[in-house]
């Protein structure tokens, strides 16, 4: 696999529009022609954590501002890589209108706020998907040599076409709590841009209407990882340092919106939690699934 470096992470604003380009003039090899992954990794180097931004990011999504990244920061490290390389022209997939299906994050061990990390991301499983195909993009990131954290975000393209014969595993299921909610949110209309802000992820669908109307929903919708960061956020301090985090992405959260969070311990004797992110007035209609334990 080839490595490219890059100096800084990119803007994510110029990717999606030279993506939306792209789609519209056609061409995606998923959705006609070569359906190859591109054999590089994209890398960043001795990248540092600035604090304020930090200090933002867990205002957005309810963490408590320390020593330590919070469980899901590193995938704003991750994430701009993972944009730049689904952008390229060869990544065989359109950009536009991909829809994240499931994540799970690895933390190693506790990521201190002053070190200096390595960020590297890829593409691979690159399969057949009942609504078309699927991709996970991998991150990784280390400190010197050691694996400090890793994230895979597994993406759906519908009515694009896998490589013949292509599969991936399929992703265990996790079931959702029931019963009281532990929290009650009131997410804003702007909650899309106040973490399109932090995170950088400027995707449409997350900051206008006509936008999100354009792929097929009836109003803005909140970024799942905002869902996922604000949902693990209710259990800090109450997690090991070294942990998994899974989440199932369900129906997206329309803003503005009323949301439930139930948790409950998991009955496998290892101190995990499931986890659940629900609509407030139709408690069946499921917004996320998730569990995080060792």
């Amino acid at each position: 696999m080839a490595t490219t470096e890059l100096p800084a992470p990119p803007a994510l604003g110029p990717l999606y529009a030279r993506a939306a380009l792209g789609a519209v003039r056609g061409g995606r090899a998923g959705h006609g022609g070569s359906t190859t992954l591109p054999d590089v990794e994209l890398v960043r180097r001795d990248v540092t954590v600035d604090p304020s931004h930090l200090a933002d990011y867990a205002r957005v999504c309810g963490f408590r501002v320390g020593d330590t990244l919070p469980l899901t920061y590193p995938h704003l490290l991750t994430f701009p890589l993972q944009v730049a390389l689904m952008a390229d022209r060869s990544f065989p997939l359109a950009l536009p209108g991909m829809v994240h299906l499931t994540n799970r994050i690895t933390a190693h061990r506790a990521i201190a706020t002053a070190e200096a990390l390595d960020v590297r991301v890829h593409a691979e499983r690159f399969a057949a998907h009942p609504q078309g195909a699927q991709v996970d993009l991998v991150g990784t990131v280390s400190a010197g040599d050691e694996t400090v954290w890793q994230g895979r975000s597994t993406y759906l393209a519908r009515g694009a076409r896998a490589p013949d014969g292509a599969t991936a595993p399929a992703p265990a299921g996790i079931e959702a709590p029931t019963g009281s909610a532990s929290a009650l949110w009131r997410v804003p209309a702007d909650a899309g841009r106040r973490y399109a802000a932090v995170s950088g992820d400027v995707n449409p669908i997350h900051l206008h209407p006509l936008a999100a109307r354009a792929m097929g929903f009836p109003r803005a919708i909140a970024h799942g990882m905002w869902t996922a960061a604000r949902a693990v956020a209710s259990l800090e301090g109450r997690l090991p340092d070294a942990v998994t985090y899974d989440v199932r992405f369900r129906k997206p959260v329309l803003l503005p919106a009323r949301v439930e969070l139930v948790t409950a311990h998991d009955s496998g004797g290892d101190d995990g939690w499931r986890l659940a992110v629900r609509s407030a007035r139709t408690p069946d209609r499921l917004h996320l699934v998730g569990r995080v334990g060792t």
